[in-house]
């Protein structure tokens, strides 16, 4: 009886440590910029070569680093089935040279943990900025919304100027303080003031973002077992929801990445 009541009352509050007695799982997201200047994104820093010797030498202190953190498992910004051809090519060395982050960061960190498998977990999503833009331009807040791009601009170029001039390592960090993921996560929130009435585009773009975050964010709690270590390499504009979708899952925790950086 007193078994039954404590569960009741657990079942009754929603307590977050009756849902997840088990050993936590604690996830380190590391939010980074794309290697290989794949110029996809609404805005793409201009990344120096890592294949040059002294990348791949700044690779690997950034990779015994966040060896540290000792992770039993390792996620990734690729589909499942890719990851799963690519990484045991990887393993077996006869995956091609690979300037993406995926394989630098990534698939780097599974090898040194002695992991025979990477979680790809990454999931399609839609990014409807076009009707933004429109609606911006019909209304008078063409110039608001210029202006929020080239504040985020600048910040791409200041990453792109600081990893040309210092390490990989030196220009993760910055990318990965709280107040520059805060910042990203800035221009974002500013959408909800594009749209009147039934009209919302800058309310639907943010739908669509969240969903394709949650879905990535999903892929990843369901991977993970109770005790796991997480890595998780992501682009950096990610990480502010994904971020908060693992600090809000009962039994996870999050870890700051500068802490190992």
């Amino acid at each position: 009886m007193r078994l039954l009541a404590a569960a009741l009352s657990c079942f009754a509050a929603l307590a977050p440590p009756c849902l997840a007695a088990d050993a936590p799982v604690r996830v380190l997201i590391v939010g980074t910029y794309h290697f290989g200047n794949p110029g996809r994104d609404q805005h793409n820093v201009e990344s120096d070569d890592v294949l040059k010797p002294e990348r791949q030498a700044q690779l690997a202190a950034i990779d015994a680093a966040l060896a540290k953190f000792a992770p039993t498992r390792v996620a990734v910004e690729w589909p499942k089935e890719i990851v799963d051809e690519r990484y045991a090519k990887f393993l077996a060395g006869t995956l091609e040279p690979s300037r993406n982050e995926v394989v630098q960061l990534g698939f780097r960190a599974a090898k040194t943990a002695k992991l025979d498998h990477v979680d790809g977990i990454d999931a399609e999503g839609e990014f409807p900025y076009e009707p933004v833009d429109t609606w911006a331009t019909k209304h008078g807040m063409k110039a608001r919304l210029d202006a929020a791009g080239a504040e985020t601009e600048k910040r791409v170029a200041a990453i792109t100027k600081q990893q040309a001039e210092g390490t990989i390592g030196e220009t993760l960090r910055a990318m990965n303080r709280p107040e520059s993921i805060a910042a990203d996560a800035a221009w974002y929130a500013d959408l909800l003031r594009y749209g009147a009435g039934d009209e919302q585009p800058g309310a639907e773009l943010l739908a669509a973002w969240g969903k394709r975050n949650l879905l990535i964010c999903a892929r990843l709690v369901q991977a993970a077992k109770p005790g796991d270590r997480v890595l998780v390499f992501y682009g950096a504009g990610h990480a502010h929801l994904l971020r908060q979708c693992v600090g809000e899952v009962p039994g996870f925790e999050l870890v700051e990445p500068n802490a190992y950086l």
